[in-house]
């Protein structure tokens, strides 16, 4: 067996990041934490942002672990969550902090957006479920306020495309994290530029894009020397998080639905080719670029952000630990409240607990008793949120589901893996939970010609995981419960 090669994969979501050690040796991966941070908004004058900074701090400082513990890397490689970006001037600096995707700015922008152009040509210029949230119309936000940032600005990069400026002084934006924008046309593979001159969003600050598994340039020379590191390789692997994880499914065929879990959700079929049906469009799905030059079907579902959020009101009267809320939710009576998770209401409450008491009240359903049972409401009314997408994802694709894999964090919540299969009466393969670390391993790995292929990617994954398998459990009373969230 040949030595092992080492790449650092620096994955932040938005709650927390890490900077992993991916250890390949030619059949498996093993990953080992280097540093984990936290990560959150940061409330500024009444907006909230991202603390950008910081976090490049901490990415050099996992660079720097790496090199105290004798580590020396082929490739560094960094993803993120989709959505915000940055505005450089025309010098590279950067013009203000990066908005946080949940500020306020965003409210009522896809409507002003429609009365500009109509909801069916954003969608068949990109593709993409309308969110809110979504780059474009935190863009046109900036434009009706005359942002003076973007009036200003000479480039705009996505988060990851920031940091990996800052890493190798390249600026390029990333396929499967650009595809998040709603700025990109998924057949040309490049931006939609006559869609955002209808919207009056500047074209010139769009920088090329580039494919996943891309090697974007080398390490700068001061990074290099605060590491402690030589001018390794920087690599776009998918740099949108989920394209990251759905690279490490360890599925050998087709037939699969993946949920990537986290804060988000995110629920979705792989494709050959983008779907812009009137379906799709209807059900408001989404398709996000992918590796080796797949898309992503997919629904953006609200995930365990609903139990953060619960949690930290409830922490203001006293430590609430998380593994107890799952203990007591389990033991919780089932078939209580259903709530649609990806309620308006519910997008950014002050105080989620009384947001979905709330919403169980407004649909004429008694609120739930208590914490274990608000966390039980969520839970099952996910794990049916999920069945819903997948039910539609089969008869937009024509493709029957056989099988869910979850990836990610909410792997490991056994509560949701097992409601899930159950409500979805499909088996469910519970993890990688770091699917995103070992899928960025394994397109760097790619990028510099180890591997060729994601059907190796997928060989890799199945060698180096071990999921766990929930088979379903009928029980007629989901289909009422179904009938309910519907």
């Amino acid at each position: 067996m040949r030595a092992a090669l080492e790449f650092v994969a620096c994955d932040l979501g938005a709650e927390s990041g890490r900077c992993m050690l991916g250890q390949f040796d030619g059949e498996r991966v093993a990953l080992s934490e280097l540093s984990r941070f936290p990560n959150g908004p940061i409330q500024i004058g009444g907006s909230l942002h991202w603390d950008v900074l910081r976090l490049f701090g901490e990415i050099v400082g996992g660079l720097r672990r790496c090199a105290r513990d004798g580590h020396r890397p082929a490739g560094i490689g960094l993803d993120t969550w989709g959505v915000d970006f940055a505005l450089l001037d025309r010098a590279g600096n950067l013009l203000g902090n990066p908005y946080h995707y949940r500020d306020r700015r965003t409210q009522g922008m896809p409507d002003e957006a429609f009365r500009r152009v109509p909801r069916e040509d954003i969608f068949a210029a990109t593709g993409i479920q309308f969110m809110p949230i979504n780059t474009l119309y935190q863009l046109l936000s900036q434009v009706i306020h005359r942002d003076p940032q973007l009036e200003q600005a000479q480039a705009l990069l996505m988060m990851p495309d920031l940091l990996n400026f800052w890493l190798c002084g390249r600026t390029a934006c990333e396929f499967t994290d650009a595809t998040t924008s709603q700025c990109v046309d998924p057949r040309t593979r490049d931006w939609a530029t006559s869609l955002l001159q209808r919207l009056q969003i500047p074209t010139h600050i769009l920088q090329p894009i580039v494919p996943p598994a891309t090697v974007l340039g080398l390490l700068r020379s001061e990074v290099a020397a605060d590491a402690g590191l030589d001018a390794i390789p920087v690599i776009a692997p998918a740099c949108h998080d989920t394209a990251a994880a759905v690279a490490a499914v360890p599925a050998a065929g087709q037939d699969f639905a993946y949920i990537s879990s986290g804060t988000w959700s995110l629920v979705g079929i792989e494709s050959a080719h983008p779907h812009l049906t009137p379906a799709v469009l209807r059900y408001n799905f989404t398709n996000e670029g992918g590796i080796a030059g797949t898309f992503r079907l997919l629904k953006n579902v609200a995930g365990l952000w609903l139990v953060q959020e619960c949690r930290r009101r409830w922490e203001r009267d006293g430590p609430v630990e998380y593994a107890e809320l799952m203990r007591t939710a389990a033991e919780a009576p089932a078939f209580g409240p259903i709530i649609d998770p990806d309620h308006e209401q519910l997008l950014r409450p002050p105080d989620m607990p009384a947001a979905i008491r709330a919403a169980c009240r407004e649909s004429g359903q008694p609120e739930p008793a208590g914490r274990a049972a608000m966390v039980r409401c969520i839970l099952e009314s996910l794990a049916l949120k999920y069945r819903w997408v997948i039910d539609r994802l089969e008869e937009v694709s024509g493709r029957q589901i056989r099988a869910i894999h979850i990836l990610g964090g909410g792997s490991r919540n056994d509560l949701l893996c097992r409601l899930t299969a159950d409500a979805t009466g499909r088996p469910v393969y519970a993890g990688p939970a770091e699917a995103t670390a070992m899928g960025n391993t394994l397109v760097q790995a790619m990028a510099l010609g180890h591997l060729a292929s994601l059907a190796d990617l997928r060989a890799v994954a199945r060698r180096s995981a071990q999921p766990t398998v929930y088979e379903p459990r009928p029980d007629p009373r989901w289909d009422a419960a179904m009938a309910r969230l519907e």
